[in-house]
């Protein structure tokens, strides 16, 4: 019976500020009370991981949002100099309740990647599209050669890496394949690329681009078949199956069902709950449905786990793997 691997997590957005203005996003918010994830309620919503055996924390935030006027003063406020600083050490207190980090924090420099590897497991980083798009005419860190030098530089580091497409946003069929032949050619380089997302865009209300379709599930399914022959197999296919009925689009080639948690919501696309996990194992009928860490199993050695991780990693490794 064929395998379909999904991640319990918990997804903690510690703040919605962000330098960027996608046309497509609702997620991005002003600096004003309330922008930071109070730590208390990072706390609290990791403890309660702990207690649903939960073996990821999702750190995702805005990127730069020290760019935003304000910003640092809340920031400072909690007693960080900047947001980086506080992700870094709630991952420390993640890791002090057995879950592995892993933070999705748009554009790092090779020195953060660097900084924040010995306290998290891995990353990532959507590369959403090579392609210029008017959508990401006002967000400056969605430059493709920007985000191809991060997941370059990932590699380089050998921190194990999450990647991407966002279907629907601009791109054509073209700029799919080029996408993926890029995702292709890092890995062969580094090896570090443990899986590529296929994910379509939801209009959201408010947004620039709230009356655009998305992507529809015949782009969704040839955007896998593509996936599929063009990665190297040692690459994991997966979809959110909250975005899109996985149950039409699993025999393509998707291998992988992502994070799916029992505690917290999808904040990026909060009107699209996670299915309950009784539920993705119906979504996943016929098919071996298995758990598995942010890190995946190849990568749970000495060379890709930073020394102040590998006994937390081996011991969950354990007993997922």
């Amino acid at each position: 019976m064929p395998v379909i691997t999904f991640s319990r997590n918990v997804f903690l957005p510690l703040t919605n500020v962000c330098a960027n203005a996608c046309g497509y996003c609702s997620f991005k918010s002003r600096v004003a009370d309330g922008c930071v994830m109070p730590k208390e309620e990072v706390i609290s919503t990791l403890e309660r991981g702990a207690a649903f055996s939960c073996t990821e924390a999702l750190f995702t935030f805005g990127e730069r949002p020290e760019r935003e006027a304000g910003f640092t003063a809340y920031i400072n406020r909690m007693g960080y100099p900047d947001i980086l600083s506080y992700c870094k050490d709630m991952s420390r207190y993640a890791i002090s309740l057995g879950i592995l980090p892993h933070t999705n924090a748009g554009i790092l420099t090779y020195e953060e990647l660097e900084e924040l590897r010995p306290v998290n497991a891995s990353m990532g980083l959507m590369l959403e599209t090579t392609a210029a798009i008017p959508a990401h005419a006002h967000s400056p860190g969605k430059d493709p050669a920007v985000r191809i030098e991060m997941m370059e530089n990932a590699g380089r580091l050998k921190i194990p890496f999450t990647t991407g497409l966002l279907l629907g946003i601009g791109e054509t069929r073209d700029d799919r394949i080029e996408s993926l032949e890029v995702i292709r050619d890092l890995h062969k380089r580094y090896g570090h690329i443990q899986e590529v997302i296929v994910q379509n865009f939801c209009p959201k209300p408010g947004t620039e681009m709230a009356s655009c379709p998305g992507a529809s599930t015949e782009v969704i399914a040839d955007t896998i078949r593509l996936a599929k022959e063009i990665l190297p197999s040692d690459v994991s296919i997966q979809i959110p199956p909250n975005l899109a009925d996985a149950s039409l689009l699993l025999d393509l080639g998707v291998t992988d069902l992502g994070g799916v948690s029992p505690v917290t919501i999808d904040y990026i696309n909060p009107e699209h709950p996670w299915p309950a996990l009784d539920a993705l194992k119906e979504t996943a009928r016929g098919y071996q449905l298995r758990e598995r860490l942010c890190i995946y199993e190849k990568y749970c050695d000495p060379a890709w786990v930073a020394p102040e991780l590998f006994g937390l990693v081996s011991e969950l490794a354990k007993k997922v793997y």
